[in-house]
């Protein structure tokens, strides 16, 4: 499952700066800015760049999460040891986006960016896209995103791209897998001969990533425009600020805690980091991030359980952003809520929250949910940034990666797993070799085929 990257690659010559990925994308994301600032028309006109890339990654997106899922339970030696790490990553999701949610909600009632806006929201008109998302915000319910889950068909989750519902069924699947004992381990091979291609067909999709980037950021610079991020400013800045204290300060303590220095994970990551801020999706490096926390020292076994469910139940910068931006509403409408409505609101979106996973547009759906739920400040409300959501898309994108990497080494160390010193060396740069293959498991049971010749 394990593919060569740029960075860090055993045995393998390390690349001149200029035939860098990350290099490529910066120059494809800067490309952009120039384009959209000085051409807005031909910016615009560019978005299909930008959209085929995206797509090319989804399109290998549910395979990756279904096979490493399978892999990484049907490759452990005791099925309870997978409920243990899935127990031991739901409450660490549950704990940090608890803190994040508090600390948006702390800023904004500090900074409070909305107040004197008094803008009415009876007469805020609702248009285009905006209407779309606020509709299927309205038919939401908070007990939507748990019955969602389960899929009506198999076939419709890997169809329709549901992150959360492949998931679903690729625990069960490895579940099943791991019960039928040696017979399972012709389903096993099967797993790793395609895992192994699935991998190269992304290996060749990402040369396309500084094209997409380069699309994809002429696009929102051409379509918004400079002056939207200025009309908006103190709340892109207050964003981006929570954002980044976030990563720094809290991420960074709990991965000082395990001996991980956030610094040298970023600049780890920077290649997928700059990935995901040209095309706003976290999507775009999930089958990436998997194998580079892996190459870090993280088991296969805990990167495949823990990274596919992170992308749907750890979204720090969602979390952040869905605060903020639900306050912002109510202080620039003149919406009064007392503390109890604000952690009322808060208990909401610890549910609401778990439901955007980490693709363009989905956060401000949530939003629109989130507010149709409460009922005390206007849904139309979210027009007033619904022109900077595309700039706050990029930072949630961001943070998102960064919470559900700190967080897999989290429970690979918590597990006992995690291989400190292989991790010391690829954050220094040093070479390594690639991580060993799981050894299979001992069978505990064996097939029933043998077993009724017995």
């Amino acid at each position: 499952m394990t593919v060569l990257t740029d960075t860090a690659a055993a045995g393998a010559v390390r690349r001149p700066w200029y035939r860098q990925l990350y290099v490529w994308v910066l120059a494809g994301i800067a490309a952009g800015v120039a384009v959209g600032s000085l051409w807005p028309s031909v910016g615009v006109g560019l978005e299909p760049l930008g959209t085929t890339f995206v797509n090319l990654i989804k399109m290998v997106i549910t395979p990756v999460i279904f096979l490493t899922v399978v892999a990484g339970i049907a490759g452990v030696d005791d099925l309870r040891r997978v409920g243990r790490v899935g127990l031991k990553s739901l409450i660490y999701f549950e704990a940090v986006s608890t803190i994040a949610l508090i600390l948006g909600l702390v800023v904004i009632n500090v900074f409070k960016p909305g107040a004197g806006v008094h803008a009415n929201a009876g007469k805020i008109a609702v248009t285009g896209n905006a209407k779309n998302f606020i509709q299927q915000g309205e038919t939401s319910s908070w007990w939507h995103y748990l019955t969602d889950m389960v899929p009506s068909s198999v076939v419709g989750a890997f169809a329709e791209g549901n992150v959360l519902q492949v998931l679903f069924f690729g625990v069960l699947f490895g579940i099943a897998v791991k019960l039928l004992g040696p017979a399972g381990r012709p389903i096993m091979a099967g797993v790793s001969v395609l895992s192994a291609a699935i991998f190269k067909v992304l290996q060749l999709v990402m040369y396309a990533a500084p094209i997409g980037a380069f699309g994809a950021m002429a696009f929102t610079v051409g379509k918004y425009g400079v002056s939207t991020l200025t009309s908006l400013g103190s709340l892109i800045g207050i964003f981006y600020g929570t954002s980044a204290f976030f990563v720094i300060v809290v991420l960074g303590g709990i991965a000082a805690l395990i001996r991980i220095n956030i610094f040298q994970l970023l600049r780890y990551l920077r290649e997928e980091l700059l990935v995901v801020l040209g095309t706003s999706s976290s999507e775009t490096v999930l089958p990436r991030l998997i194998d580079k926390l892996e190459r870090l020292g993280a088991p296969r076994q805990i990167v495949g359980l823990t990274v596919p469910t992170g992308y749907s139940f750890n979204l720090d910068g969602t979390s952040i952003y869905l605060t903020l931006a639900a306050l912002y509403v109510a202080q620039a409408t003149d919406t009064s809520l007392s503390i109890a409505q604000q952690l009322g609101l808060l208990a909401i979106l610890l549910l609401t929250s778990k439901g955007a996973a980490g693709v363009t547009g989905s956060g401000f759906i949530v939003l629109a949910a989130t507010l149709s739920t409460v009922g005390t400040i206007p849904v139309a409300g979210i027009m007033l940034i619904f022109g900077i959501d595309k700039f706050m898309s990029e930072c949630r994108a961001l943070t998102n990666v960064c919470g559900n990497s700190v967080a897999t080494l989290v429970v690979a160390h918590w597990e006992g797993v995690l291989d400190h010193e292989r991790a010391q060396k690829v954050l220094s740069g040093e070479p390594v070799d690639p991580p060993a293959p799981p050894s299979e498991p001992v069978p505990d049971q064996v097939p029933v085929a043998a077993a009724e010749k017995s």
